[in-house]
């Protein structure tokens, strides 16, 4: 109750700055000016940016980014104007900005939000009357109605600014400093702080996010956010295994380890809140770097391993160091997007790889990657093109009166999947059903009397955008239908075929988004997920063998980072195994972000775990990234580095038997390390062979989660799919393999 009210009354103070700019910029120009071009403009400015465009932030963030919009919202009209000499022009022109429109969502969320708002400018620019002469005033109005806007959200009843997202990985940082250092003090097993922790982790998801603080753009900075928040995650999850489990008394290698985790948490959180601009170009300090620990650490613990400090306290020490590699990594990449030129000595550069990058570079690799036909972003593009360009065309050989309206039900009634498109067609056909009903009353009843209008647009334009957009397409389409009645209504006489010509256009528009939504990839994401997954896990099993070959011999150095065996290769430099599962990565993290905004999903999709197909194709790239530290196990006897090689190539070809979605699923169990094996493999090679092994069990435990349960299994040990707990996997080994954990989380 109190969550919806409070929704009402954000959506009642946002309807309120679209309804005074509106009204601020169509009364004087169509009623003192005596200009109704530029009264249009003006009326339909604050709508497009304020109702039709879901810009993200707050008050002010909303207004910085409607007045950069408006530059190219001008482009859009003048564009439109020219094109709008014939239907042919008009319909090319309609086509390719659609087109690029939409992709921007590619780009990041503001580029995303704006997108509906701008196309608004050349539909109702594209129209006729062709009238170059009139483009001052469409200008005017424009801008006119797009300074009143911000001034509005800027000025009147501004919100609250969110909170960044930096500040988020601050708090977090902070718990997990506390963590540390409890860890090392810990007489036993802390399942409070495990879950205070695990909380923690969820919170920085981007779906707990409010979108204008989503770190989702292409530049430097937000992907650097991006990186530090799902390392942030990642060492969360790993601390409260360690807060799980009983101390290793005596264990002064990983107690040093975590105390420099813990002074770096310390010194990244408070670089975040600060903002770091006093450190700018500089990498964050510490007491100690903590890279050179991990260097110490990995030299330390070769030196005191042996056979007999057990498992446990091997794969303890696998898992310090993997939250030692997440601290370093989200210091790392902190720096980085505060400013600063991070050293990148003794890390995998790839996984860095945007660092060195300028903003435009970044951009074009967002765009390539996404230019493929498996990519949704492109899939929804070019359905919304081809539909605003063919609505264009009907309305333009039909001579539809008022026929932007056409284009405007494609724009804002096409839907993701064909069934989704056809329920809100359904409800958008009842709402202006009834909105021409009481529009066409209306006319009927006040007849030329344009004050009545006047009088009543501005209550009417509050309602409409406080209960439309809370009441879905039904609502929005019947009150958006007395809204433009009654603007309309001022600016010519009308009758009330106004009413009627707002139907059929509705209709038409409805019709057309339909078409294009059965044609176009009807099913969305629910049919492109398993090709997306499909695919990651073909890109991934190659690199599984390649980095269990080089950590272990030294081979197989064509499918892990380029560089030495510290990974100190040229910037962004990386095999073309390992660049192909990175952006097979992240088609299907775009992929699966939409089948969760998608109803109703399949009941074939509904049986895998598509997060645990995620976690496999991550931690197979950390994997890749980390694991290879040395140039081989000169001296690993012959029957451990069979192992090895035997159970990743097991791994791999679950993997790809993975790929093919086998309605049994796929189970793979690959063999301990065995202790006689163990007992002559040298000490210092002892851990490092843990890390392998606890690294290729968490894959394989990810391709179990990803399938569907076979016929009569009812193991415990399989990850409940309902209660998932938090998801990271940047790490090169687990202390447990019963959860699972994914960088790619943050899209879910």
């Amino acid at each position: 109750m109190s969550e919806g009210l409070s929704a009402m009354a954000r959506t009642g103070r946002h309807a309120a700055h679209v309804t005074a700019a509106t009204a601020a910029g169509f009364y004087p120009a169509l009623h003192l000016l005596d200009r109704p071009v530029a009264g249009v403009y003006a009326l339909f400015t604050p709508i497009a940016f304020g109702i039709l465009s879901p810009l993200p932030g707050a008050g002010r963030e909303r207004a910085a980014t409607v007045l950069r919009a408006v530059p190219a919202a001008a482009v859009l009209v003048a564009l439109g104007t020219v094109l709008a000499a014939g239907t042919r022009p008009a319909v090319a022109g309609m086509l390719a900005v659609g087109f690029a429109l939409a992709f921007g969502a590619a780009c990041g969320p503001r580029i995303a939000g704006a997108a509906p708002g701008l196309q608004l400018f050349y539909i109702l620019a594209c129209f006729p009357p062709y009238e170059p002469g009139t483009l001052p005033q469409r200008l005017a109005g424009l801008v006119a109605g797009g300074a009143l806007l911000a001034l509005a959200e800027a000025v009147f009843f501004p919100d609250a600014p969110e909170p960044p997202y930096r500040g988020r990985i601050a708090d977090a940082l902070d718990l997990a400093a506390r963590a540390a250092a409890g860890v090392v003090r810990g007489k036993g097993p802390d399942p409070e702080t495990a879950g205070r922790l695990g909380a923690a982790g969820r919170e920085l998801r981007l779906s707990r996010v409010p979108a204008g603080a989503r770190p989702t753009g292409a530049g430097r900075t937000d992907r650097a956010l991006a990186q530090a928040g799902a390392a942030t995650r990642r060492l969360l999850d790993q601390l409260a295994l360690l807060a799980a489990h009983d101390p290793a008394p005596g264990d002064t290698v990983s107690e040093d380890l975590l105390r420099g985790v813990a002074a770096s948490c310390t010194e990244t959180a408070g670089a975040l809140r600060r903002g770091g601009r006093e450190r700018r170009g500089r990498p964050l300090p510490g007491p100690q770097l903590l890279e050179e620990m991990v260097a110490d650490f990995l030299k330390a613990r070769g030196a005191r391993a042996g056979a007999a400090d057990g498992r446990t306290v091997l794969v303890r020490r696998s898992t310090v160091l993997t939250a030692a590699v997440s601290a370093v990594t989200v210091r790392t990449a902190a720096s980085l997007a505060l400013g600063g030129r991070e050293r990148l000595h003794g890390l995998p550069r790839e996984q860095f790889w945007y660092a060195a990058q300028g903003t435009a570079r970044l951009l074009a690799v967002r765009i390539r990657g996404n230019l493929t036909r498996r990519s949704v972003v492109f899939q929804n593009a070019l359905r919304t093109a081809l539909g605003l360009a063919l609505a264009r065309l009907v309305a333009g050989s039909l001579d539809l009166s008022h026929g932007f309206w056409v284009l405007l039900a494609v724009l804002t009634l096409g839907r993701t999947t064909a069934g989704a498109t056809w329920s809100a067609v359904r409800a958008a056909a009842a709402g202006t059903l009834a909105g021409a009903f009481a529009a066409g009353l209306l006319i009927v009843g006040a007849g030329g009397a344009s004050d009545v209008y006047a009088a009543l647009l501005v209550p009417m334009m509050l309602v409409a955008f406080t209960l439309g957009p809370l009441g879905g397409p039904a609502r929005g389409q019947g009150l958006f239908t007395l809204v433009v009645a009654t603007a309309f209504a001022q600016i010519a006489p009308v009758t009330w075929r106004l009413a009627e010509a707002r139907l059929v256009d509705v209709l038409t528009g409805s019709a057309i988004g339909l078409l294009c939504g059965l044609l176009a990839w009807p099913a969305g994401a629910r049919a492109e997920i398993r090709y997306g997954m499909s695919g990651l896990l073909r890109a991934a099993a190659p690199v599984v063998r390649a980095t269990a070959a080089a950590v272990t011999d030294g081979s197989g150095k064509d499918a892990v980072p380029a560089g030495d065996a510290k990974g100190a290769g040229p910037a962004g430099s990386a095999s073309p195994g390992v660049r192909l599962t990175l952006h097979r990565l992240r088609i299907a993290e775009a992929v699966y972000a939409q089948y969760r905004t998608e109803p109703a999903a399949d009941a074939a999709g509904a049986a895998h775990d598509w997060l645990a197909v995620l976690d496999h194709g991550a931690r197979t790239l950390v994997g890749a990234y980390w694991l290879p530290r040395t140039d081989g196990m000169p001296g690993l006897p012959p029957d451990a580095r069979r192992w090895a090689r035997e159970t990743a190539e097991e791994v791999a070809a679950a993997t790809v038997r993975a790929a093919g979605f086998p309605p049994e699923g796929v189970r793979v169990r690959p063999a301990p390390l065995p202790p006689e094996v163990a007992a002559r493999v040298p000490a210092p090679l002892l851990a490092p062979l843990t890390d392998v092994e606890v690294w290729l069990r968490a894959l394989a435990s990810d391709l179990e989660a990803g399938s569907p349960p076979a016929p009569g299994d009812r193991s415990e040990d399989r990850t409940d799919r309902t209660d998932r707990t938090d998801r990271t996997g940047d790490q090169p080994a687990r202390y447990t393999t019963a959860s699972h954990s994914s960088a790619s989380a943050d899209l879910a």
